[in-house]
């Protein structure tokens, strides 16, 4: 009887574990489940309400009215598989970023909102967003960009043709315009009709700008005396495309030099001064220093130690103080094939062109004289700059801006392609709607 009563025992106590099992099994579930599965992987809820989230938080900082909680769940969690879809692949491939990379890019996005990364923190913060999570969310952004500059950067090619009617068109006219980085000093009239006011103003900033034009700061002078909002910024309004110019400058700003400073202006809010503090673009010619340069080359290797091509290049050198021609030792000497099948030449050089040792080297040498031997990541110099020029490059320069606009107008087109593509090949399936639509429905009513 007593060993019945044992087993009945034993049997309510393991039914009430299976129960309470099944219970907790049940309520980890309605935490955390599976919302969409995505071909070789999951999204589960947890991770569409950080994302509902983290927009929700974003949207209300900025003052934005909200959509319906359920359209916002509908579009994220898209956004969740097209993402998933993109992680898989770069998965498959090998593409990862290292923790170094990803901490350069947050302190990059903190600097370029003016922040240290602890306002970077605090501010994601504000917004709902732990560091964590938004870490794991760039990262996983940086990945997804590397995803579609392999796959979709090969559909995007910009041919000449296409360069030069971009050129030839408004739009690309009007793309290549010059930008300005201008400041601006305001001495106010708050009552125009006031005669002694308005004199007072008048010879105030003739004076300002008399002392500018002999050789006070510019944006010190806006620090001290201007009563513009951006004072305190020493006046500075940014970088500014010709067409986006204030009406005010439009006229003076494309003829001044920079750090020059315009005539007296006057409006309805008083007197003015603007001075340009950078320009780029545009038809303003851009110079850059070139230098047409010749060298011989000795690289170590598996037979040749780096004790042994240092000899070799020292004893080469030699020879050319002797008189030795410089055009046959590179023909029968150097270890780079190209120039040295030309007497060592590499024609005209510019800035950034070369690997950083043989650039250093290169901008310290005098014309015509032997400079070396010296070593690069390559191997063991010797080179002679035997010109140096001013190379007017602002047409280049322009052809790379219209060459840059058609590639990002064309690789957005084919992104959008190839997400469609890559969307509908995927397998997903939906799971738990009526669960995430119940869920949804009560947090909008509380």
């Amino acid at each position: 009887m007593r060993a019945n009563l044992r087993q009945c025992a034993k049997t309510i106590v393991m039914l009430m574990v299976v129960v309470m099992s099944g219970a907790a099994q049940a309520e980890r579930q309605l935490l955390d489940q599976v919302v969409a599965v995505v071909n070789d992987s999951v999204i589960l809820q947890s991770e569409l309400d950080v994302r509902v989230n983290t927009i929700v938080g974003r949207l209300r900082s900025q003052g934005t009215n909200l959509p319906p909680r359920s359209l916002l769940e509908e579009r994220v969690l898209e956004q969740l598989i097209t993402e998933s879809i993109q992680l898989q692949m770069a998965d498959r491939a090998g593409v990862r970023i290292s923790d170094n990379e990803l901490n350069e890019t947050l302190a990059s996005i903190a600097s370029r909102n003016n922040m240290t990364l602890a306002q970077f923190e605090r501010q994601l913060a504000e917004e709902g967003v732990s560091y964590q999570e938004a870490r794991e969310q760039i990262r996983n952004e940086m990945v997804t960009g590397r995803v579609q500059q392999r796959q979709v950067g090969n559909r995007a090619r910009v041919t000449d043709r296409e360069i030069d009617n971009y050129l030839e068109a408004t739009q690309g006219q009007s793309r290549t315009n010059a930008e300005y980085e201008i400041a601006h000093i305001l001495i106010r009239v708050d009552d125009a009709n006031d005669e002694a006011e308005f004199d007072a103003a008048r010879t105030r900033i003739e004076n300002l700008r008399e002392e500018i034009v002999n050789g006070r700061d510019f944006r010190s002078a806006a620090v001290a005396e201007s009563d513009a909002s951006n004072a305190l910024e020493g006046g500075n309004m940014g970088w500014r495309a010709e067409r986006q110019l204030p009406s005010l400058v439009a006229d003076v700003v494309p003829d001044l030099a920079e750090g020059g400073v315009s005539p007296v202006l006057e409006n309805s809010s008083g007197f003015h001064l603007v001075t340009v503090l950078n320009k780029r673009g545009g038809d303003r010619a851009q110079m850059i220093e070139q230098y047409r340069v010749r060298h011989i080359l000795v690289r170590p290797d598996e037979i040749t130690s780096d004790t042994a091509a240092e000899a070799k290049i020292r004893e080469l050198y030699s020879r050319l103080q002797e008189g030795a021609s410089f055009a046959a030792l590179a023909k029968g000497e150097s270890d780079d094939p190209v120039s040295g099948s030309d007497g060592g030449n590499l024609g005209w050089v510019g800035p950034g062109q070369m690997v950083p040792g043989f650039e250093q080297a290169m901008v310290s040498a005098e014309v015509g004289e032997l400079t070396g031997p010296f070593r690069s990541q390559f191997g063991w110099h010797i080179l002679e700059v035997q010109e140096r020029r001013q190379q007017d490059i602002s047409g280049a320069v322009k052809r790379d801006e219209a060459r840059q606009a058609i590639y990002r107008r064309k690789f957005d087109i084919e992104l959008q392609n190839w997400l469609r593509e890559i969307r509908d090949e995927a397998f997903v399936e939906f799971k738990n709607d009526e669960a995430r639509d119940s869920a949804g429905e009560e947090e909008s009513t509380s």
